[in-house]
């Protein structure tokens, strides 16, 4: 396995580029087929999600469109436990199919504090897609529509995933070594 150094940590390889575009793939194919006919709202959670946005936004057939909001938890590797809001929605949600899109989820809080805040502009439907969720770590119900992959509660970079804003833009997924 790659092992690589971020900061003060080791990090080994856990998924590679062509595991993560495979499942890119299937999630792609799944909602072609949930929203032919339809237009959906892509709402990408920056800064994580830009990578699987933009991949899984080349996969799709469907009329479509995307906006980014950037919401925050994590300072270093640890979640703050608080949910920062600081970009904001600019389109109307008013009686359009919003797919929220995340690079991962774990405890849930972000996506818990957040769908209400969509809710109150009166969506046609809120589903979620996310690369990554951990199940092990999550404490807010989620009904979690499109996953690329379950993975253990480990500390995860890569893909969009930093550790204090480095290794975003490594193909790979690495989790940190104990």
């Amino acid at each position: 396995m790659n092992q690589i150094i971020v900061h003060d940590k080791k990090f080994q390889t856990f998924l590679s580029a062509e595991e993560i575009e495979i499942q890119i793939q299937r999630i792609g194919k799944a909602i072609n087929e949930d929203y032919k006919n339809k237009r959906p709202l892509f709402i990408a959670v920056l800064n994580g999600s830009f990578m699987f946005a933009a991949d899984l936004f080349k996969t799709l057939d469907v009329e479509a469109e995307v906006c980014f909001v950037k919401l925050a938890s994590y300072k270093g590797i640890k979640s703050t436990g608080q949910v920062l809001t600081t970009i904001g929605l600019d389109v109307s949600l008013k009686d359009r199919e919003v797919v929220i899109l995340e690079d991962i989820v774990d405890t849930g809080k972000t996506l818990h504090e957040f769908i209400p805040q969509l809710q109150d502009q009166h969506p046609a439907s809120i589903e979620i897609a996310a690369l990554l969720h951990k199940p092990e770590a999550l404490q807010f119900p989620l009904n979690i529509k499109y996953i690329g992959f379950e993975v253990e509660n480990k500390f995860l970079l890569g893909f969009g995933l930093d550790y204090d804003g480095l290794g975003r833009n490594l193909k790979e997924i690495y989790q940190i070594v104990a």
